[in-house]
């Protein structure tokens, strides 16, 4: 990775000064304090793959905190910052919760809201600024996973730091249409472990909006599931299938049809990534849940208006790549 930013050999006061102007410049105005006694040591290394602008950090501890005032100075309100912890632990807290993040664990910071987050002692961490609208389409409000420990226990957050460490290693041997591929497919395993850790939450009186974005979360940890059904997800959830339908009825939705409709849009993404051109129409429906091809071809038509074959071949011929 490029170095952005170094203290090395520097023992001066000014370092701290330095580290905020940078880290204002590269991320977003907050506010910041140093936390301990010792003089301010930090390095910033950078890296663009595809859509995906990785930063990793190491510094000494420091306390951050985004405010109302310098929120308004912000360009970034639109993304959500995703740090994986690399070494040390901080703490972090938003709308109301609090967090503590160690090494192999991830979390969930929105850029448009309030935030604190404390690191004491030195720590590194990789940080990812993505869309909001990446997580929300799916997730649910930033509200609800923001400042949750994604813990290294979980299979998929284990699965995110081994990708993109090995997408770091191989970038500089990627070709343009690769990295954007691989960015994208990292994104997607950032959203299916929050969607696996929410799936994981220990049920309780919730608000029906909460209800069913938890709801969602679990449909998009367990896509391949072939006995994925309204039951399944009640339980999960930890409410009446009955009350599980009036939340979905009332916001238009029935529970079974959110659920085909998610493998649909599923499939239909990976019948158009150039990246899936080799795989076989059925393990890509057997992937996204459908027991088999034909009901899986039957689906697809009532949604799409063609059938897999054809649509795969349209969005091939549309792939503006030489």
């Amino acid at each position: 990775m490029k170095t952005i930013f170094s203290t090395h050999g520097s023992r001066s006061d000014r370092n701290f000064r330095l580290w905020k102007d940078v880290t204002r410049a590269r991320f977003m105005p907050t506010e910041q304090y140093r936390a301990g006694d010792e003089v301010f040591t930090g390095m910033i290394e950078g890296a663009d793959i595809g859509s995906l602008r990785i930063t990793r950090s190491t510094f000494s501890s420091v306390r951050v905190e985004s405010t109302p005032a310098t929120i308004r100075q912000s360009e970034t309100r639109d993304k959500l910052a995703v740090t994986i912890k690399l070494s040390g632990t901080s703490s972090c807290g938003q709308f109301g919760r609090q967090a503590s993040v160690g090494p192999g664990e991830m979390v969930i910071m929105d850029r448009a809201s309030p935030s604190m987050r404390l690191t004491a002692g030195m720590s590194q961490s990789l940080l990812l600024e993505i869309p909001r609208e990446r997580f929300e389409v799916v997730l649910g409000s930033a509200q609800l996973y923001s400042a949750l420990t994604i813990g290294a226990d979980i299979a998929s957050t284990t699965l995110v730091n081994t990708f993109l460490n090995e997408l770091l290693r191989v970038r500089s041997v990627l070709t343009p249409d690769a990295a954007a591929r691989m960015s994208e497919i990292g994104v997607d395993l950032i959203v299916a472990s929050i969607a696996e850790r929410l799936a994981k939450e220990v049920p309780r009186p919730l608000h029906g909006t909460v209800v069913v974005q938890r709801a969602k979360a679990y449909v998009e940890a367990h896509l391949s599931d072939p006995t994925l059904d309204p039951p399944q997800l009640a339980a999960a959830t930890g409410v009446s299938l009955r009350r599980l339908q009036e939340l979905f009825h009332e916001r238009g939705q029935y529970i079974s049809d959110w659920i085909w409709h998610r493998r649909l849009e599923s499939a239909a993404k990976r019948l158009a990534d150039p990246g899936c051109a080799h795989l076989p129409i059925g393990p890509i429906a057997y992937g996204c849940g459908f027991a088999n091809q034909a009901h899986f071809s039957r689906r697809f038509k009532d949604r799409f208006g063609m059938a897999p074959s054809a649509f795969r071949q349209r969005a091939d011929q549309a792939d503006p790549r030489p």
